[in-house]
Order: structure tokens, then C-alpha cells, then sequence
């Protein structure tokens, strides 16, 4: 009968307890949220400090900011951060699949419009 209890509390999860924490996590997404429409703004004003970097480096900025802003909401308000390794590991999987895909799709976009075009009109249009 002991071990029937003991067993439970192998199990617990460590969620966060004190409002705080999600306080936190939510004032770092929203300096995150900030630096993007900073970067945005930087890029897109001809008169701001340093344009044609932010111009240039606009989108994997904002990749990136968005990468970890998705990474932290997965982690803390959907829990992820406590689930066992399976289940993470199925999420990083199908997280990965997807960016693979989503590469190859602008690959190929970017390949139809930058090169098709150029033989003679854009293909199906």
C-alpha cells in the first residue's frame, strides 16, 4: 500500500505556482513582440539609423524573434516544458517537418518567379 502512494508523486509535474512566473514569461514575449515592430520600423523608414542593414536583415530577424517567441509559449502555456520526453520529442519532430517544408516551399517559389520567368513568361500564367 505504501508503494500505491509513493507512486503518484513520481509523477508530478513542477508547474509554476505564483502568478509571477507567467507575469515574467509574458513581459520577455512582449519585449520580444517590441524588437519586431522595432525591427519593422527601422527597415521601412528611409531616414532611420542604420536602414539598409535592418532592410537586408528584416526577415531572418524577425525569424528568429518569432522562433522564440513560439518556443517560449509552447514551453510555458502549453506546458511542454514538463511533458516527458516522447511527448517532446514527437513535437520537435513534427516542428522540424514542418520548417523543412516551409524552406522547400520558399525555395521553390523563389526559384519560380527568379528563374521561369526569365525563359519566357512565368509558367501557368
Amino acid at each position: 500500500m505504501a508503494a500505491t502512494a509513493a507512486a503518484p508523486a513520481a509523477h508530478e509535474h513542477h508547474f509554476p505556482d505564483k502568478a509571477g512566473e507567467y507575469v515574467r514569461i509574458g513581459l520577455i514575449l512582449f519585449v520580444l513582440t517590441a524588437m519586431e515592430v522595432g525591427c519593422y520600423e527601422l527597415a521601412h523608414r528611409a531616414e532611420a539609423p542604420g536602414h539598409a542593414f535592418w532592410q537586408a536583415w528584416l526577415i531572418p530577424i524577425l525569424i528568429v524573434l518569432s522562433a522564440l517567441k513560439f518556443m517560449m509559449v509552447a514551453s510555458y502555456y502549453m506546458h511542454l516544458k514538463w511533458d516527458g520526453r516522447l511527448l517532446k520529442g514527437l513535437f520537435v519532430f513534427s516542428l522540424i517537418i514542418a520548417a523543412i517544408v516551409i524552406v522547400a516551399l520558399m525555395v521553390l517559389f523563389i526559384y519560380h518567379y527568379k528563374y521561369a520567368a526569365s525563359l519566357g513568361g512565368v509558367a501557368g500564367m
